[in-house]
């Protein structure tokens, strides 16, 4: 998966950002409003999931544990990046193969072996605990 945006390491910092919520256009909007009017919106690298178990599934402490031996020690392969974590290679590629599921990295393919490679070097994520329905003003009055 190509993400455009800016890859130089030295400049800024890129962040993912992971969120959780029924599916809105109202972001897509205001980005496509600023854009009208001339505005320099930037990269945006966002994966919107509707289902809490996969963000879940993104924060358990074995796929961060992933995501930051990929971003710190850009391994080469699926059994480097579990050498540099002192796992399985079996557990790992099962963990990779759910993290590029995700959309959160993408497995290339380089000769006999797979590449894990990530765009981001940060992941913001964002968990609303009051659902749209409990927030509106109706929820307000009851």
């Amino acid at each position: 998966m190509e993400t455009p945006g800016n890859n130089d390491a030295e400049t800024e910092q890129r962040t993912l950002h992971v969120r959780f919520r029924a599916e809105t256009t109202e972001d897509v909007g205001e980005m496509l409003d600023a854009l009208e009017q001339g505005d320099d919106v930037g990269p945006h690298f966002e994966v919107v999931y509707d289902d809490p178990e996969d963000v879940h599934r993104v924060t358990r402490p074995k796929n961060l544990e992933l995501l930051r031996a990929i971003v710190q020690g850009e391994p080469s392969s699926i059994r480097e990046t579990a050498r540099l974590v002192d796992r399985d290679v079996r557990q790992v590629h099962r963990n990779l193969t759910e993290l590029e599921s995700l959309h959160l990295i993408d497995l290339v393919e380089e000769g006999q072996s797979r590449r894990p490679s990530v765009w981001y070097d940060a992941i913001d994520i964002d968990l609303p605990l009051v659902s749209p329905s409990m927030g509106s003003d109706e929820f307000a009055e009851a």
